[in-house]
Order: C-alpha cells, then sequence, then structure tokens
C-alpha cells in the first residue's frame, strides 16, 4: 500500500468516533416471594450472576427486607440471557423466583 493511502483523515475518524456510542445498560432485579428458599436465591446468584457468597447474600437480605434486589448490570441480550437462566433453574427447583429487567 502506498503510504498516503495508510495515513486516516482525523476528521472521519472524528465523525465516527461521535456516531459510535456504549450500549445501553440494563439492571436485573430479583422480586421477593414467600415460597423460593434463602439458600436458592444465594445460588442463583452465584451461580448465574458470579457473586462471591458474602455478595449472594447481601442481594438476598435486599430481596428479603426491601422487596428486590439488583443482582448485576448488562448489556440488553444479556440481562435477558440472565433472566431466561433464573426462570430456567427456579421452574426446575419448583420456585417462583422472578426477576425483571430495568433500564440502568
Amino acid at each position: 500500500m502506498a503510504e498516503q493511502e495508510m495515513q486516516h483523515d482525523p476528521d472521519v475518524l472524528e465523525d465516527i468516533k461521535d456516531k459510535v456510542s456504549e450500549p445501553p445498560l440494563f439492571k436485573v432485579i430479583l422480586l421477593n416471594d414467600d415460597y423460593t428458599t434463602f439458600d436458592f436465591v444465594v445460588s442463583i446468584l452465584t451461580g448465574i450472576f458470579n457473586k462471591t457468597v458474602p455478595e449472594a447474600i447481601k442481594i438476598t437480605n435486599d430481596v428479603h427486607r426491601k422487596g428486590s434486589g439488583v443482582c448485576g448490570v448488562f448489556t440488553r441480550d444479556i440481562a435477558e440471557t440472565k433472566i431466561e437462566l433464573v426462570n430456567q433453574c427456579s421452574s426446575e427447583a419448583g420456585f417462583p423466583l422472578q426477576c425483571t429487567i430495568e433500564e440502568a
């Protein structure tokens, strides 16, 4: 390639940077119910959301005391996939655990 072809126009690069933005982020929120066990919620948080046990216990306490707890913040696709995994695991275990998505 000729040397001229390898040089980039700074104005064009700046225009591209202006048009590219970060994707929106979404919070995955677990909702409290009267049937799902504390241990099951902790296992969901450690298994699906990769939380440490102390982090999972704190979030589980939030869910129990406040009615909901934030599991993490992700792009939409990842958040929706994690919700599907929670729903599948909960259903298989016979628990009604629900979670929702909210823009961060």
